[in-house]
């Protein structure tokens, strides 16, 4: 039997909050502290979770083989050179770095010293998402909406780093080809930053992603659809599942008959819905594996820098779409 892996939380913001929740319950780890510039906010998440909350963060450093940083992203590259420097692994929040320059220090940083970095994408562990594999075959055009209610969490970088990157880099490791072509347009609202984007990406193949964000709607929604040659996926991340729409096997268009209940003569509905579970918890558990050399599903850093490397160049041609 291994011993659980030591792990430190740095940042417990709301969503840092989560991670130290879930990383104190983890069988396989052992949450040594956790570390805040905030420190009545730190010793307040300490005594909810029986933790430490440590103010000298190279002395928590010094004291764990891993961590979760869930700081603003403006402080990404700072925090993890430190960590890295110690000699952690690292779990970062997406994005991987406000700069691709910041990711390549981190990334560079870790490859030097062979550590593990990995990037919260934490849609991959959506259980429809991962439900879904089975029926997935080249998909030819995405379309995904994610709205939220305005929350000054994530304020600090547009939406497109805020939100639209959990669907980059889904289409990213869903059509897994490189995007050749890209158009966007976008404006702020609330904040001196974009708030609502929306981004078309063309794929090497022909293959095209519309994908949409924003952080001042009425309304929360969390959807991709994906459209093949094989059938039509509608996914509902939010809740965990969908359905796959394929067409009939045993079709006989010369027994067709139009009217109402035509579709269901040509196409079968397949629910999807996925594991119970947190996909949090399922993120961690595959980050403490992965540190453990077993295991896999986390999001790289290499991962990361590309789903960031996309969302900066949207944010350019929103930028250009304005002059």
């Amino acid at each position: 039997m291994k011993a659980p892996l030591p792990l430190a939380v740095i940042g417990v913001g709301s969503l840092g909050y989560h991670h130290a929740r879930i990383a104190h319950d983890l069988p396989n780890a052992r949450l040594i502290g956790i570390h805040d510039t905030d420190h009545r906010r730190a010793a307040e998440v300490a005594d909810q979770l029986g933790t430490r909350a440590v103010g000298d963060l190279d002395k928590l450093l010094h004291e764990v083989e891993a961590a979760i940083v869930a700081v603003p992203t403006s402080a990404h590259a700072e925090v993890a050179l430190a960590a890295l420097h110690r000699g952690v692994h690292l779990l970062i929040e997406k994005p991987i770095a406000p700069t691709l320059a910041e990711a390549d220090r981190i990334l560079e940083a870790a490859a030097r010293r062979g550590l593990l970095v990995a990037i919260g994408h934490v849609e991959r562990f959506n259980g429809a998402i991962r439900a879904c594999a089975d029926f997935l075959d080249e998909p030819r055009f995405v379309e995904s909406h994610r709205l939220a209610q305005f929350n000054p969490r994530g304020a600090d970088v547009a939406v497109v780093l805020d939100l639209m990157i959990h669907d980059i880099d889904l289409v990213l490791s869903l059509m897994n080809r490189d995007v050749v072509a890209t158009d966007a347009g976008g404006v702020h609202v609330l904040t001196p930053n974009v708030d609502i984007a929306n981004a078309r990406l063309r794929f090497a193949g022909g293959a095209v992603a519309n994908l949409t964000a924003s952080r001042v709607s009425a309304e929360r929604m969390r959807k991709i659809r994906l459209f093949q040659r094989s059938g039509y996926l509608s996914i509902d991340l939010a809740r965990g599942a969908g359905e796959f729409y394929r067409v009939r096997e045993d079709l006989d268009l010369e027994q067709f008959t139009a009217g109402a209940g035509a579709l269901n003569q040509i196409v079968e509905r397949v629910e999807i819905r996925g594991a119970e579970g947190e996909p949090l918890r399922g993120e961690l558990e595959a980050f403490v594996s992965a540190v453990g050399g077993t295991g896999d599903g986390v999001a790289t850093g290499a991962d990361g820098r590309r789903a960031l490397a996309v969302a900066l160049n949207v944010l350019e041609r929103i930028d250009e779409s304005w002059s």
